[in-house]
């Protein structure tokens, strides 16, 4: 499975059960990408990119130290702090550890880097108790969709801003795909222009059961409110999760010197949520028939 499309699509028909595909399973066929290697690179600013070929991972640099933006599975935390390393930047520098979601595809290496470094750990209130508990929403006993356990050390809600330094961003709450799903805003400059940049947490249903016995209380309505939300945002860059949420790859073979930064392109975290919600729409009504069917 290559693309975070085909991902989403194997994990929508494992949650409703139209495959006799394990969770074991799916993430056998995903994990090479999702822990292959990608070069570390500068994308816009002061945003750089030091994730893997498939789970997308960032690092702020401020006035006053470093900013992490999620991490991946277990697995690559080695992988990470070498590409922090290969930048030229210090791990030890790492002052705040920012999550967009509770899954453990972006939080495996949370325990690890906020030990050796002492970062303070922030994330969205209704997904505290799952980072505390290293587990996945509505499947607290599955050990394969599970992560080592972190302590939260402040949690942010709508509106709240974090600041380090010279830089601000302002926490989103777009729950659905999580519970407490954050996306992060904040400005940077491209050349003379100010451009607004959003860290967008996730949209798609994924494991997530929408009916009957649902993944977490209000989903339906969480994500309903997430679509309208995000697509109503002046957005300037967008960036995501996986690399595949906003064509990372293929961006940044674009990038050349003395020429338009390729990740600016406004107008397309609208686009992006309208499929997103083309999407759920389709896996609603699925969920909704099987249940109605005693699948």
């Amino acid at each position: 499975m290559k693309t975070l499309a085909g991902a989403i699509c194997a994990l929508a028909l494992f949650a409703s059960g139209a495959q006799a595909q394990t969770v074991k399973d799916f993430l056998a066929q995903v994990m090479v990408k999702w822990t292959a290697p990608f070069e570390p690179f500068q994308l816009i600013d002061n945003i750089y990119y030091v994730g893997t070929d498939g789970i997308a991972v960032y690092i702020i640099k401020t006035s006053d130290g470093l900013i992490l933006m999620d991490t991946g599975v277990p697995q690559s935390t080695g992988m990470i702090k070498d590409h922090i390393a290969k930048l030229g930047f210090k791990v030890s520098d790492i002052k705040i550890i920012l999550n967009s979601h509770a899954h453990f595809d972006h939080t495996g290496g949370f325990a690890e880097i906020k030990k050796e470094t002492g970062a303070q750990l922030i994330a969205g209130a209704r997904d505290k108790p799952l980072l505390e508990s290293g587990t996945y929403p509505g499947d607290e006993k599955n050990t394969d969709i599970g992560f080592p356990s972190v302590e939260v050390d402040r949690t942010v809600t709508e509106g709240d801003k974090v600041t380090l330094g010279s830089t601000t961003l302002t926490a989103h709450a777009t729950p659905g795909h999580s519970p407490g799903c954050t996306s992060w805003e904040m400005t940077v400059k491209d050349g003379s222009e100010n451009r607004e940049v959003l860290f967008f947490c996730s949209g798609t249903v994924a494991l997530n059961r929408l009916v009957g016995n649902p993944t977490h209380a209000g989903i339906v309505d969480d994500y309903r409110s997430t679509y309208a939300k995000v697509k109503a945002m002046k957005i300037d860059v967008l960036l995501g999760p996986h690399p595949e949420v906003y064509a990372m790859q293929a961006k940044r073979a674009a990038m050349k010197d003395g020429a338009p930064n390729p990740f600016v392109k406004p107008g397309e975290l609208a686009t992006y949520a309208a499929t997103l919600e083309q999407d759920f729409d389709k896996q609603l009504a699925r969920q909704t028939a099987a249940l109605q069917n005693g699948k």
